[in-house]
């Protein structure tokens, strides 16, 4: 992929971006199979390629310059020094055609870029998230609601120059820290989540929920796992750490019996909760709490049990609890190979069977691999 920001060095996130694609898919399975070289017998699958490009489905636009001439981009946190990517090549189109707008809003309602070493201005991120029929939700982080007035009263342009703007949000992150955004979210539209179409269903996000990055790879992540639990056929499944319900979602179309979403964002949770409504699912239940806690204190156990972790992995509690639980099936979906790798080893009654590398994030080091794992 070629990226004119990339070659003039102003950003280096694509830090493989040089490398062929087809080198960049093998090095990951590659890594992966390395990492997971304790288990001779398991089966890798075939790897899942992303798009190398117009695949992000999420902008965080740090904002810098002035109101009258602002940068979309990134920023040295350090020095102040911003850098605009409006161009970037990894947005898909309908984020690429909303920066502009974005751009030309910011200087029409004056809305202060905040800078960072002096502390001073107010407008800090804008966030846009976009769906696959290229509806947005867009998000204003600002340091206070001194500009919350001047955002409102540029709604009805933006909603004309953006007709897809689906959700419009305000996010206050009043603390000088190096966070995209706070706690306090005021939606400024009246519909407050911005649906995305997965296989055929829609989950519906809120401003502060978490969705994978590539919607074409996270469908082929919840396929193979929807697969799976085709194979197992459990009476009851748990899927921890659960966002807006993917997994749990995916499992319910294969199964009769029960399934339980946990998840510790509160706005996820309600997401996951209308798209059961709108589906008319029975048995389907969601709770947001931590996912450790609620396992080690339930009082029953699921057949099945699926988990989606950080990055920090399920971590030693939630492995010894699991290692002495006696469920037979396991879906473990990680986007770190190397703590999914230390919690395997916590948990030694379990072996991978079958796994899967999707690039979830091309011309990087990164990438999500799921596995399935039996007891015994």
């Amino acid at each position: 992929m070629e990226c004119a920001y990339y070659r003039e060095s102003l950003c280096r996130s694509c830090t493989n971006i040089e490398t062929p694609y087809p080198a960049q898919l093998a090095a990951k399975q590659a890594d992966a199979r390395r990492l997971l070289a304790a288990y001779p017998h398991l089966t890798w699958l075939e790897p899942v390629a992303s798009d190398e490009a117009h695949f992000r489905n999420k902008a965080k636009l740090v904002v810098g310059g002035s109101a009258q001439n602002p940068s979309l981009g990134i920023v040295d946190y350090r020095s102040g020094r911003a850098t605009d990517l409006s161009e970037c090549p990894l947005y898909i189109e309908s984020i690429e055609r909303a920066i502009p707008v974005l751009h030309e809003l910011i200087q029409r309602a004056d809305l202060t870029p905040y800078d960072i070493p002096a502390r001073r201005g107010e407008l800090k991120n804008i966030l846009v998230t976009a769906s696959e029929t290229g509806e947005l939700m867009v998000r204003f982080v600002l340091r206070s609601k001194k500009l919350l007035v001047p955002i409102r009263r540029q709604l009805g342009w933006l909603q004309e120059r953006l007709p897809k703007l689906a959700v419009l949000s305000v996010n206050l992150l009043r603390e000088h820290v190096a966070l995209i955004e706070g706690d306090e979210e005021i939606i400024l539209t009246e519909r407050q989540t911005l649906p995305m179409r997965v296989n055929g269903m829609s989950l519906h996000l809120r401003p502060q929920s978490f969705f994978q990055t590539n919607t074409q790879i996270a469908q082929a992540m919840y396929v193979q796992g929807r697969e799976w639990v085709g194979q197992v056929q459990p009476r009851t499944l748990w899927d921890l750490y659960c966002g807006v319900g993917g997994f749990a979602l995916h499992a319910a179309q294969m199964m009769h019996g029960e399934v339980t979403g946990i998840e510790i964002s509160a706005e996820a949770i309600r997401s996951a909760q209308r798209t059961v409504a709108e589906q008319g699912l029975k048995g389907v239940k969601f709770a947001a709490g931590d996912a450790t806690e609620f396992a080690v204190n339930a009082r029953e156990i699921p057949e099945m049990l699926v988990v989606n972790p950080p990055r920090r992995g399920i971590g030693e509690r939630l492995c010894a609890w699991v290692e002495g639980s006696g469920i037979e099936h396991v879906i473990y979906s990680s986007c770190n190979a190397k703590t999914l790798a230390a919690d395997l080893a916590r948990m030694p009654s379990y072996k991978p069977v079958a796994a899967r590398v999707l690039d979830m994030f091309p011309h990087t080091n990164h990438y999500e691999v799921i596995t399935l794992l039996r007891r015994g």
